[in-house]
């Protein structure tokens, strides 16, 4: 009863959508009822493609489609998905004969006296939609996550009706190509190349896609497979550096999760695109994953957290290819299962490579941090959440499923035991290979090999939000502990309990005890604690694998960066973090000189990455500007010193960066300028092209010279893409609040919205705290354009615009427009006021917390 239960209401629609013989009413988006009735009626579908692109970018994409699929029954009209205006459908044949056009509600109906059971063919001319085509000047990448291919063409698109897709693409002569089937031939015909692709393997709508363009090209052999690499970059530095390595990367992905799924790469190629300032890290199309160019080409001054941060982001697309493409979640509720594994097994590429040690930081820092920023607010939600539309599943994305859901499986897997975890997941690959699953079908699947009872840890864990608050009781007899326990509550909502695995360390001068907590209860007695010596004090979850507000000890401050071990430090420094968040234990400038103490002593990269990011957010957004204006110099001198003081080159950078963050007074300015300007950076550290016009932008922000600034930066820059980045970014710098004004005002035509990450630069410069006087004017209107802002945006955007514009504000001000457009919208969409309260959080807390 309880599977029954547990299951989610897709399959009680799916029988009750199997029974009826009317399909479901015509609306907009693709309602969970149309999706299920068409996975019971319609299967086995072929689409075959031409798109022809013009020089031209304002031209428009002509294109021709034929939909081959097979009809369970005839009787009730077929709704085919199409989100353009019904001028952009030319013609339209039904089984061979001509027929008409009916388009309401972004749906194509195809009349039912036109079909029937059995093979049925729809012939389409149409001119493609452009948005999700992403167009530039002489370049162009289709990217149709979760529902946009039918933004661009007419097609069944929801992720289980999977389809193989035949392409051909005409496009200007000189112009590279790359898709998911192999190219088969090409022909040339005055100015324009027309490419004919093979068949793809069967995918979902959503993986479907191609990039065409001005792209220099690269190939490589990985054991039996072809690999293609498409790129812009023109650094024949970083090209030299980075080629190699990527391939070397994809080559020894592929290798791992073979043999650890011990199921071969299931696609017929392995091709990849770098893109100049992709929406994304990356996007997992099989034969055509697409990448943020600069996260793939790095150059000599890139840190070791840069480079591994590339081999998990290819990692995590390459895992892809068995854990979402492979098999496929039935509807994008469970989009989470296919990030949460994708991230799980590029954890475990990383491991293999860097040892158990260092992945252990290294998951702490990547996961922990990220998850907490949002379990924490009162905008959290589950890992699994409900799904109505999927034109409302690109607000299920974020930190949850990325971040929290990894910390969630491996806590999982430490459970059930590794070897039971695999073969498990083993087994799920192969039931459902070229298919789709739930995660009800998983969990199912996992606790036949598992020995506790999956479904009601899967209750905390998978369906609720929030996280738990850790405390403790102690006592001491003769100076021994005589009892130690250890409880848990929700930090919100109703009472439950989290099941998970961490250490407490009893810190001693010469010494430390590690005590092994199963916490599987509200509190748990430690026997094992009994007759040991009074500690100088107690580091909870030292191993960093336990999830929620942990207590820090004050007898721990002073001995904080004595600590020998690097991930036990970074635990302690994210456990005090947090605990500041909560007001508890620290205050915001109590813990900014308590960390700036540690940049000369922390030697470890990772971590002192993660006390300088701890730093400079306290800096900006908890501390008061008086505050902040009586610590600038002295702070400023703490990070200059530490980075002399600092042997590591990487270590000295990531100090200059903070440096570069916090640089308010003028003997800084002056120190800063210099570098810049002549193109000397601090002995021992490197600086790229990039990182000048980062310095060059920093330097727009906190002078009055930034036309000047820019503009010789500019000139200085070779590469075009990065040149139109800091062309469309000039106006959000102007040190005219005007100019400012206008680039705002800009921003409501989606035009100039098209390149996102731009967006969110810009707005992060216009909204910062030397800003604030004169942008705050622009967070009602940020907030007015929201819903807007999701239903043309890519899935990150939503919660990207939030963060960029609201999340350095700390005045009373800010917070009142925040609670105020929330109580006049009491019927916001709750995923988007979840967004806002997320992105909100620290703002609602320097209420309380600066002073």
């Amino acid at each position: 009863m309880k599977k029954i239960l547990f299951l989610s209401g897709w399959l009680c629609c799916g029988v009750l959508y199997g029974q009826q013989t009317g399909s479901p009413p015509v609306e907009r988006g693709i309602s969970q009822a149309l999706a299920v009735y068409r996975q019971h009626q319609v299967s086995d579908i072929q689409y075959t493609l031409q798109f022809n692109i013009p020089a031209l970018k304002s031209s428009p994409v002509t294109a021709t489609e034929t939909v081959e699929f097979t009809l369970q029954r005839a009787g009730q009209p077929l709704q085919l998905d199409f989100k353009q205006p019904a001028g952009n459908l030319k013609k339209l044949s039904v089984n061979g004969h001509p027929a008409s056009i009916n388009l309401q509600q972004e749906h194509l109906l195809i009349s039912s006296k036109d079909l029937h059971a059995g093979k049925n063919k729809l012939d389409i001319d149409f001119t493609a939609g452009d948005a999700s085509l992403n167009r530039n000047d002489d370049y162009l990448y289709a990217l149709f996550v979760p529902d946009h291919a039918h933004a661009v063409f007419p097609c069944f698109d929801q992720p289980d009706l999977k389809a193989r897709f035949k392409l051909s693409l005409q496009v200007p002569a000189g112009w590279a190509v790359l898709a998911n089937g192999a190219k088969t031939d090409s022909v040339v015909t005055g100015e324009q190349t027309l490419y004919h692709f093979a068949s793809s393997d069967k995918i979902s709508t959503y993986l479907f896609s191609f990039a065409a363009g001005k792209y220099s090209e690269a190939v490589q052999q990985a054991g039996a497979y072809h690999m293609e690499f498409l790129y812009r970059e023109t650094d024949t530095a970083k090209i030299r550096l980075s080629i190699d390595s990527v391939f070397a990367i994809h080559r020894d992905a592929i290798r791992f999760l073979e043999e650890y799924t011990g199921i071969l790469f299931p696609f017929q190629k392995v091709g990849f695109a770098a893109i100049p300032d992709f929406q994304f890290g990356g996007m997992e199309h099989p034969g055509e994953v697409q990448y943020k160019a600069s996260s793939l080409f790095l150059d000599e001054g890139a840190t070791r957290d840069a480079q591994i941060a590339r081999i998990s982001l290819i990692s995590h697309e390459t895992a892809h290819m068995w854990f979402g493409d492979l098999v496929t979640m039935r509807w994008f509720n469970d989009v989470w299962m296919k990030e949460v594994f994708a991230n799980f097994m590029a954890d475990k590429v990383t491991e293999n490579l860097l040892g158990t040690e260092t992945f252990n930081a290294k998951f702490l820092q990547d996961h922990y941090p990220a998850a907490y920023s949002i379990d924490r607010t009162s905008g959290s939600h589950a890992v699994r959440q409900a799904l109505d539309n999927l034109q409302e599943a690109g607000s299920l994305y974020g930190n949850i499923i990325y971040h929290k859901a990894p910390i969630m499986m491996r806590q999982l897997e430490a459970l059930m035991g590794k070897d039971s975890f695999r073969l498990g997941l083993k087994e799920y690959l192969k039931t459902y290979a070229y298919g789709n699953a739930t995660w009800p079908d998983l969990i199912s699947i996992l606790n036949k090999h598992s020995k506790i009872d999956l479904y009601n840890w899967n209750k905390v864990w998978v369906n609720e939000p929030g996280r738990p608050v850790f405390d403790y009781t102690i006592a001491y007899n003769s100076g021994q502990v005589s009892r130690f326990a250890i409880s848990q509550h929700p930090e919100s909502g109703k009472p439950r309990v989290w099941p998970q695995g961490f250490e407490v360390a009893f810190v001693y001068p010469d010494h430390l005890k590690t005590i092994q907590v199963n916490m599987d209860k509200a509190t748990v007695e430690l026997p094992a604690a009994k007759g040991l010596d009074k500690p100088q004090f107690i580091h909870f979850n030292s191993n960093g694998t336990g999830y929620g507000l942990f207590p820090a000890d004050k007898n721990g401050l002073s001995s904080l960066f004595k600590l020998k071990s690097p991930l036990q430090r970074a635990s302690a420094y994210i456990t005090l973090y947090e605990n500041m968040l909560a007001g508890r234990v620290i205050k915001p400038a109590d813990l900014l000189q308590l960390l700036a103490e540690g940049l000369t002593t922390e030697q470890n990269e990772m971590n002192l990455r993660l006390l300088t990011g701890y730093l400079t957010n306290i800096y900006w957004t908890f501390l008061s500007p008086a505050k902040r204006e009586a610590l600038a110099q002295e702070t400023e001198e703490q990070l200059w010193t530490a980075m002399q003081g600092q042997s590591a080159a990487n270590n000295k950078k990531i100090l200059f960066k903070a440096y570069q963050d916090v640089f308010t007074s003028d003997s800084a300015q002056r120190i800063i300028y210099a570098i810049w300007q002549q193109q000397q950076p601090p002995q021992g550290v490197k600086l790229t092209e990039d990182d000048y016009t980062s310095l060059a932008l920093s330097i727009a922000l906190k002078t009055d010279t930034a036309t000047r600034v820019l503009q010789q930066q500019e000139a200085r820059i070779k590469n075009e893409d990065r040149k139109k980045r800091l062309q469309y970014l000039e106006p959000a710098l102007s040190a005219d609040p005007a100019v400012r004004d206008q680039f705002f005002a800009r921003l409501k035509d989606r035009r100039n919205r098209e390149k996102e990450a731009w967006v969110v630069t810009a707005l992060s410069y216009l909204h910062h705290p030397l800003r604030q006087a004169t942008s705050i004017r622009h967070l009602p209107e940020s907030l007015a354009l929201l819903e807007e802002i999701q239903r043309t945006g890519d899935i990150f955007f939503p919660q990207s615009w939030l963060s960029a514009a609201w999340g350095m504000y700390q005045n009373k001000e800010a917070a009142r427009i925040a609670t105020d457009f929330l109580k006049t919208h009491p019927a916001y969409p709750p995923k988007l006021r979840n967004k806002l309260l997320q992105a909100t959080d620290n703002l609602l807390r320097a209420q309380k917390l600066v002073e």
